[in-house]
């Protein structure tokens, strides 16, 4: 599945829900499965600085893709990670660097966050986009 088609199932998924509590209690929901980093790998290099809760965000570039990592302290953060990392996560570099994060405000992520929290997941975006660059680089 292509990223513009996981983005377009979530798109459906979030569709479902009738109002923007809906949204965000299944958005909750998928935090409740969250990924986790051991402690080592929650520092400064891989903070996501910008968040309003704390999250960290690691990558792996193996066999010409990008393998993701991240944890987020809040319940919020939680399920945002899973629904980022389940679009952008095993993905070639020249995927992610191609894919124009304005479509997630296309399925109606915004919308759902405060300010502060769209300048998280502005700051988590970047480091994607970071992490991506520096892989294609070293396969180059």
């Amino acid at each position: 599945m292509t990223i513009d088609e996981k983005v377009a199932q979530i798109k459906e998924d979030l569709q479902m829900f009738p109002d923007a509590n809906q949204k965000v209690e299944y958005i909750l929901d998928l935090g409740k499965s969250p990924t986790t980093l051991p402690p080592e790998k929650k520092n400064d290099e891989t903070l996501v600085k910008g968040c309003a809760s704390r999250a960290w965000l690691t990558a792996e570039c193996k066999d010409g893709k990008v393998h993701f990592g991240a944890e987020g302290e809040s319940p919020l953060a939680k399920g945002m990670i899973v629904l980022l990392l389940d679009i952008f996560n095993d993905r070639t570099p020249d995927e992610i660097l191609s894919f124009d994060p304005k479509k997630l405000a296309d399925i109606g992520l915004m919308e759902l966050l405060s300010p502060v929290r769209q300048q998280g997941m502005e700051a988590f975006l970047n480091m994607v986009y970071r992490y991506a660059q520096m892989c294609k680089e070293q396969s180059e």
